[in-house]
């Protein structure tokens, strides 16, 4: 097993110092893929990428969303060769604390997918958390699953090989609802799913780039492709369920 981290940044410089700092303490290398950053934020990743021997910095020119960004950033880690990418966002929310036990999960269980399963506090926007609730459920019929807990957490760990070939025999939404549509094909693969408890909180200083309009039609296409994918697939996905 090979791992490394893959952390996407797009306009995120508040906490980007110390997250390299804190991972730097697990000696893996550090793949961080500036999705088309202003000035500020893209000049201060090439200095870290330039001060630190464990990071290593794939630009996009313009900026291309999200999940274009953990895209190229997943595959650029199995073309050097990782079996495991840890992806973990760059905004602030997330429990660094954490890394280790996804770590270990991901070595426990090394053919699963690992994902965050949020523990939310009182910083958590309600409109945020009830929406969820509507992507869970689309997430359980499209996989006819309960076992992916959270598909829109950032914190994950990817197996690599069964997730690149995924990538590159489907078409995803290159925004927000690919953390949510990968998960789902994985699930029709019948990839095993690994819920890692983690708490996750909105800082005051937090950088969103969640667009209602926009990322709310993309999340709805998503969904409305692998429903017509999960009926396509729906002997298969019972079989597995049956034979499970």
């Amino acid at each position: 097993m090979k791992q490394c981290f893959v952390i996407p940044v797009y306009n995120h410089p508040h906490y980007l110092q110390a997250l390299v700092q804190h991972l730097n303490g697990f000696e893996l290398p550090i793949i961080m893929v500036n999705d088309g950053s202003e000035a500020e934020c893209s000049q201060l990743l090439r200095q870290i990428a330039a001060e630190n021997e464990q990071v290593e910095l794939v630009e996009h020119e313009v900026n291309q969303g999200k999940g274009k960004a953990v895209m190229t950033g997943l595959l650029h880690a199995a073309a050097s060769g990782f079996s495991h990418a840890l992806q973990l966002d760059a905004d602030g929310q997330h429990d660094w604390q954490d890394v280790q036990h996804f770590l270990d999960a991901s070595r426990q269980n090394p053919e699963a997918m690992v994902i965050g399963q949020p523990v939310f506090d009182a910083s958590v926007p309600k409109k945020r958390l009830y929406g969820r609730y509507a992507t869970h459920i689309w997430v359980w019929i499209n996989s006819l699953s309960l076992e992916i807990k959270d598909s829109m957490c950032g914190f994950r760990v990817y197996p690599l090989a069964s997730t690149v070939n995924i990538l590159k025999n489907a078409k995803f939404q290159p925004r927000m609802g690919f953390d949510t549509e990968i998960l789902v094909r994985l699930k029709w693969e019948n990839v095993p799913f690994v819920n890692v408890p983690t708490r996750v909180v909105y800082p005051e200083n937090g950088i969103s780039h969640f667009n209602v309009w926009r990322d709310n039609i993309g999340l709805t296409k998503a969904h409305s492709r692998l429903f017509a994918g999960m009926l396509l697939r729906l002997p298969k996905l019972l079989y597995h369920k049956v034979k499970g």
